[in-house]
C-alpha cells in the first residue's frame, strides 16, 4: 500500500523541481522582453552619442585609449545589449572599428561590409538596429584608400569572380560624379565620400521599408576614417533628404552633425 506521506512529499518536491527550472526561464523572457530598455549611464541621444563617439577617436588618436574588458562587464552583457550607436563600415582589417573608437564590447552595433556598401541583409539588420535596438545614432563610415572603391574605379570587372564583379556594381553608382581627369588618388577620395553618401541615400530610400521608421527616433551621419592621421572626420556637406513614394515627413540628411528625425 502506498504510503500518502511519501506521495505528498513527491508532489511537493515535484512542485519545487518545477519552480526551480521555470524561474531561469521567466527571468531570462524578463531580461529579453526588456533588453530594448536603455541601460544607466548609455547615451540616450544622438548628440550624445556622436560625443562620445569623437572622445572616444580622440583618445585613440592621442594614443590613450581607455577601454579595458572586465569578467563584470562580460557578465552584463550575457544578458542583453544596449549599444549606443550602429556603425556601417568596411571589412578592411585597418579600420578596427571598436578600437577606433575606443570603445568595448557592447557599446557599438557594428555591420561590416566590403566597400561599406547597403543590400538587403545589411538593410535588414540597419532596420533590426533602429527598430529593436533603438540606437539614436547611425554612422556609415567610409575610409582613406578603401580597396573596394579603388576596384570599382580602375578594375577589369570581366576579370573578376561574380562576387566581387556584384560589389563593384554596387558602388559603380555612386562614382558617376567623380571627375576622372583627377589624378587617381583624387578620384579615390571622392569616391569614398560618394560611396558613404549613397550608402546612406539606399538605408533611408529603400522605398517600402521607410515607413516602418516613422515611430522611431534617430540620426543618420556619414564620415571618413583617413589611415594616416586616425583621425574620423564627419563630411559636412547638408542635403535635403531626396522625396520618394512613402512620405519621409521631416525626413533630413545633414552629412556633418546628425539630424535626421524620424
Amino acid at each position: 500500500m502506498q504510503n500518502p506521506l511519501a506521495s505528498v512529499h513527491v508532489r511537493t518536491l515535484f512542485v519545487l523541481v518545477s519552480l526551480a527550472l521555470l524561474l531561469p526561464l521567466s527571468v531570462s523572457a524578463s531580461l529579453l522582453a526588456d533588453d530594448d530598455a536603455p541601460i544607466e549611464g548609455a547615451p540616450c541621444t544622438a548628440d550624445e552619442a556622436l560625443a562620445r563617439l569623437i572622445e572616444g577617436n580622440t583618445r585613440f588618436v592621442e594614443g590613450h585609449p581607455t577601454q579595458k574588458t572586465t569578467e563584470e562587464k562580460l557578465d552584463e552583457l550575457e544578458l542583453g545589449q544596449h549599444p549606443f550607436a550602429t556603425i556601417l563600415g568596411c571589412s578592411d582589417s585597418r579600420v578596427p572599428i571598436e578600437l577606433l573608437f575606443d570603445q568595448g564590447f557592447g557599446d557599438l552595433f557594428v555591420i561590416r561590409l566590403a566597400g561599406n556598401v547597403v543590400d538587403d541583409d545589411v538593410q535588414g539588420t540597419f532596420e533590426y538596429a533602429v527598430d529593436h535596438l533603438h540606437t539614436p545614432l547611425i554612422v556609415v563610415l567610409g575610409h582613406e584608400h578603401c580597396g573596394a572603391v579603388t576596384a570599382a574605379l580602375t578594375a577589369d570587372e570581366d576579370k573578376e569572380p561574380v562576387g566581387i564583379r556584384h560589389l563593384l556594381h554596387n558602388i559603380g553608382p555612386a562614382l558617376d560624379n567623380v571627375d576622372r581627369s583627377q589624378p587617381l588618388e583624387e578620384q579615390i577620395a571622392s569616391g569614398v565620400e560618394a560611396n558613404v553618401r549613397q550608402s546612406i541615400d539606399r538605408l533611408l530610400h529603400y522605398g517600402r521599408h521607410l515607413e516602418q521608421f516613422e515611430h522611431n527616433d534617430f540620426e543618420i551621419i556619414g564620415a571618413v576614417y583617413d589611415l594616416h592621421t586616425h583621425k574620423v572626420r564627419y563630411l559636412d556637406m547638408e542635403e535635403e533628404a531626396e522625396e520618394t513614394e512613402v512620405e519621409p515627413s521631416s525626413a533630413r540628411r545633414l552629412i556633418g552633425r546628425p539630424r535626421l528625425r524620424r
